[in-house]
């Protein structure tokens, strides 16, 4: 029987690059969304187009109930819990002068507790040899204005990874962040001028924006018998980027 993954966030970008490429390797797929419906049945077109098996749940990550649904859905549909990548996030800019406190909560709600949210079912119903995969961001390491409602988001998510890692003691699962560095998707690019994107692109020494595929690309290898030994680490895939 095949491996499942749930992959939140699968609708575009790098979720669903990340859902492709682990339809690839063999695993049946979850593909959360938010949202986007259409989107997200092209990506199970795609993948069932070269065989694969997937099937798409839509549910927001922040909101406990419709969390515990993915994990149930998925259950019946496919049997088991393998591999669960929480890429879901948003990234709303906000000086903190600006004193902005409903943006504040709405990008912790999706991106810290959705990744707490997901964490929790993901330790009561993943299979033993399971991988837990959460979503960092290499922007922590600049601190640049304007971010610090996502990066206390992400430095949250960094803080939880080694406690589940600690809590699944003796269970053979692993768990582990991807931190991207600037990557060309819709969200990244939202509200950036041609020249910040210039800047950014040139800011690690291979001089390029990431691209999904090269997350997908580390997520697999997490998700794989070869990343089996790596645990409780922030894997900073960022082409130097820091």
């Amino acid at each position: 029987m095949a491996k499942v993954a749930i992959v939140t966030g699968a609708s575009r970008g790098i979720g669903r690059s990340i859902a492709e490429r682990l339809a690839h390797d063999g695993f049946s797929v979850v593909v959360n969304y938010a949202g986007n419906q259409t989107e997200a049945g092209e990506v199970v077109k795609q993948i069932e187009s070269k065989g694969g098996k997937a099937l798409a749940i839509k549910a927001n990550v922040g909101n406990k109930e419709d969390v515990d649904r993915i994990f149930q859905e998925t259950l019946k549909a496919f049997g088991q819990v393998d591999v669960v990548v929480n890429n879901a996030g948003i990234m709303p800019l906000s000086l903190i002068a600006k004193e902005d406190a409903e943006t504040f909560d709405k990008v912790i709600a999706t991106n810290l507790r959705g990744t707490f949210l997901v964490f929790a079912q993901a330790a009561q119903h993943i299979s033993e040899g399971g991988r837990i995969i959460a979503f960092s961001s290499s922007v922590l390491a600049k601190s640049f204005p304007s971010y610090g409602p996502y990066i206390a988001s992400k430095a949250g998510v960094e803080g939880l990874v080694p406690v589940l890692a600690n809590e699944l003691r003796g269970k053979n699962i692993t768990v582990n962040a991807v931190a991207p560095g600037p990557t060309g998707t819709a969200l990244f690019l939202d509200g950036k001028t041609p020249e910040q994107i210039a800047q950014l692109s040139k800011l690690a020494p291979l001089e390029r924006l990431g691209q999904p595929e090269d997350i997908a690309n580390a997520v697999s290898f997490l998700a794989s018998p070869d990343g089996a030994w790596v645990n409780a680490q922030v894997l900073r895939v960022n082409g130097g980027f820091a």
